[in-house]
């Protein structure tokens, strides 16, 4: 089966052709353009680089959210667009549990961390043991001063993933040696893990149809929360 995977949760953006057993090909870009400059044009140039025609592809996966709120509505919107047009099902990935199959052969906690601003971080725990990987809990948007104390609990080795991975370790002050920043080449999420996450979703049959899609997010944008607080709505 093979699938079209991109993420567009943050500053850098990615799309992946992959089957069941290979990754046949993925772009990654992070310098900062606009995602809508090149979702697309790197989806084309893939398709066209691996020779398999946008027809062959079977489903549409994307990091669904957490992330930027632009970014993650110009993702999903891409997704549902090619899969309304191809008529293919879709697939919904957490963007944090898609940085743990970065870590696919490694063997401890992956602790995925983005940046939600406010000494926040959007957060999940989970455990990997070669090619399995474990939720240890659900997505959230967590203090940093919570989340130090709650690494406390983890004496195994334990990766720090994501654009909120920096600060997150900056915030442990005297970090334990079991704690580590991912390396260079594992740090950000890609479209690549989002394949391998929803190639396990969808053999528990998890697929939506594009309509269904939509993005997930932990909370409001900063505006509409603004807003909120001038009208004494409280969520």
């Amino acid at each position: 089966m093979i699938i079209l995977a991109m993420d567009t949760s943050a500053k850098a953006a990615s799309v992946c052709l992959a089957d069941e057993d290979k990754i046949i090909g993925e772009f990654f870009i992070n310098t900062g353009l606009t995602h809508s400059q090149t979702l697309m044009p790197m989806a084309e140039q893939l398709c066209a680089n691996s020779g398999i025609p946008i027809s062959a592809v079977e489903a549409v996966a994307v990091n669904a959210g957490p992330g930027s709120f632009t970014g993650v509505r110009i993702g999903v919107a891409a997704a549902k667009g090619l899969a309304f047009k191809n008529s293919l099902p879709c697939v919904a990935v957490s963007t944090l549990e898609s940085m743990a199959y970065n870590f696919l052969g490694f063997d401890g906690i992956v602790c995925a961390l983005m940046d939600a601003r406010c000494s926040q971080v959007y957060n999940a725990i989970f455990r990997v043991r070669g090619e399995t990987v474990e939720r240890l809990c659900g997505d959230r948007a967590i203090s940093l001063t919570d989340l130090k104390l709650e690494l406390q609990n983890y004496t195994e080795k334990t990766a720090l993933v994501g654009d909120g991975a920096a600060i997150s370790y900056k915030s442990l002050e005297n970090p334990p040696e079991n704690i580590f920043l991912a390396p260079v080449n594992k740090i950000n999420q890609t479209a690549s893990g989002v394949a391998c996450a929803a190639f396990r979703l969808i053999k528990q049959g998890l697929t939506l149809s594009p309509a269904e899609l939509m993005p997930m997010y932990l909370r409001l944008p900063q505006a509409q929360r603004e807003l909120n607080k001038r009208m004494g709505v409280t969520t």
